[in-house]
């Protein structure tokens, strides 16, 4: 998502003024489901495959410290009672269940999410992250996720915004440290082919900055993943803020990729078992209910897989 691929990511919509931006917003959307019909898990749960696999410091520790930059809905959030929740969140705790240990998820802004294995300080990341081929040159991916990006503009469509080249000579906000920006500037020859200018992007802080730009009229729009934006659409408070714009010729959204667990190319014990126990999600069922519940069963992967940016899922 940006040049700095140490830290490409797609980020969320996140709603500002008239929710509580850090807290507000839970698993309400369309097929979501209440904290009481979430599953449990005991060691009965524990996939003898994945746990054999798990390098012994991890087994010894108990833990895996997952590094997340929180919140970002759906994939983590914080739920009404400022418990953590999200697609990431659950996803951890099933993964967790089937290796025998905890899987705790540790905050970390995101463009240092990647230095923050290289230090030692987290194992593992969950946080939305897409697996780039530039990002494969340090980090291998245990994909579990597949959407492309999709425009977010104010209720109503005021500038009647259809299709990506629309946004040609328009000012577009996206968060800082993702790709969102390069994906937009891939369109400048495009734009001037149809007689206009490019789009002129602006990267800000953080997606509530973003969201606050498009809010104000500052920013005619956001372009963001197809997935989490379909989320805010549909959860982003008692009014309407925001629509989603659905291209035709793109109904998974613009440039689909993969979306992984991050581990360091030199854990790749830690990556094989963390692939054999979501194997074991998607072979139980546990991985389908988990994107059910959040509405994103459209974006799920038949199959799970390692490094498989840049490929069909």
């Amino acid at each position: 998502m940006r040049t700095n691929y140490r830290a490409v990511k797609a980020r969320t919509v996140f709603a500002a003024a008239g929710l509580a931006l850090a807290s507000g917003l839970t698993a309400c959307g369309a097929g979501s489901t209440s904290a009481a019909e979430v599953k449990t898990f005991s060691a009965a749960d524990v996939d003898p495959a994945a746990a054999a696999a798990l390098p012994e410091r991890y087994k010894a520790a108990g833990v895996i410290k997952v590094a997340s930059d929180i919140p970002y809905p759906p994939m983590e959030m914080f739920d009404e009672n400022q418990q953590l929740t999200g697609l990431d969140f659950d996803l951890a705790q099933a993964l967790g269940a089937k290796l025998g240990v905890k899987l705790e998820l540790q905050t970390q802004a995101f463009d240092s999410i990647i230095p923050s294995l290289q230090s030692g300080k987290n194992d593992i990341i969950m946080s939305g992250m897409n697996d780039t081929p530039e990002r494969q040159e340090s980090l291998d991916f245990v994909d579990y996720f597949h959407a492309g990006f999709s425009i977010v503009v104010p209720e109503g469509n005021p500038k009647n915004i259809t299709t990506a080249l629309d946004l040609c000579d328009m000012d577009v906000a996206v968060q800082k440290a993702t790709v969102q920006a390069e994906i937009l500037r891939s369109y400048d020859q495009q734009c001037k082919d149809k007689g206009s200018s490019p789009i002129r992007v602006s990267e800000l802080p953080l997606e509530t900055d973003v969201q606050t730009a498009v809010r104000s009229g500052k920013a005619s729009a956001d372009v963001v993943d197809s997935a989490v934006a379909a989320y805010a659409a549909k959860t982003a408070g008692d009014g309407k803020i925001f629509d989603l714009v659905k291209d035709p010729a793109n109904p998974a959204g613009y440039n689909p990729v993969h979306t992984g667990i991050g581990v360091l190319k030199k854990d790749a014990e830690l990556s094989k078992a963390l692939l054999t126990a979501l194997q074991a999600l998607i072979a139980d069922g546990t991985y389908d209910s988990i994107l059910a519940k959040y509405d994103l069963s459209d974006y799920s992967v038949k199959e799970a897989g390692l490094n498989l940016g840049g490929t069909k899922p």
